[in-house]
Formats: C-alpha cells, sequence, structure tokens
C-alpha cells in the first residue's frame, strides 16, 4: 500500500518545474541569438537572411549586373567599410 493512502511528495514535484525553467531559458537565449546560424552582434556571419551573400557581394552584383552607377557603387560600398 501506499504511504498516507497516496502518492505523496516526490523528488520530482522540484526537479521538473526547475528542468523545464532551465530548458526554456535556454531556447530563448537560443532564439535571441537567430537561431543556428548566430547574427552579426553574436559573432555570426554578416551575411543577409535567406541570400547566402555578404551586403558587399550583393553591392558587387548589383553593379556587376549594371543595376546601380559607378558612383552609387562607391558610395555603398563607402559606407559598408
Amino acid at each position: 500500500m501506499w504511504i498516507n493512502g497516496g502518492w505523496g511528495w516526490t523528488p520530482w514535484m522540484m526537479i521538473f518545474p526547475l528542468f523545464f525553467l532551465v530548458l526554456m531559458v535556454v531556447f530563448m537565449v537560443f532564439m535571441m541569438r537567430g537561431g543556428m546560424g548566430g547574427g552579426p552582434m553574436c559573432g555570426g556571419s554578416q551575411k543577409t537572411p535567406g541570400s547566402g551573400e555578404t551586403p558587399r557581394e550583393v553591392l558587387d552584383r548589383r553593379y556587376a549586373r549594371g543595376e546601380i552607377t559607378r558612383e552609387e557603387y562607391q558610395q555603398m560600398r563607402k559606407d559598408l567599410e
């Protein structure tokens, strides 16, 4: 039979909520750092989301395609540095 007629107190009643709290904090930190890739502020790459290119590569590509003039390219390149 059970002691005192029931399940009683178990260590899991205290351990599980603490485990859940730690898990939530780790998840929040993971999400704030940008998930798997990390962001520029967290030491990750400075690639734009979804494109796989750095801002400089995008600028070079736009200039090569003729989307921007030489003056615009030089000004934007200077702004990125």
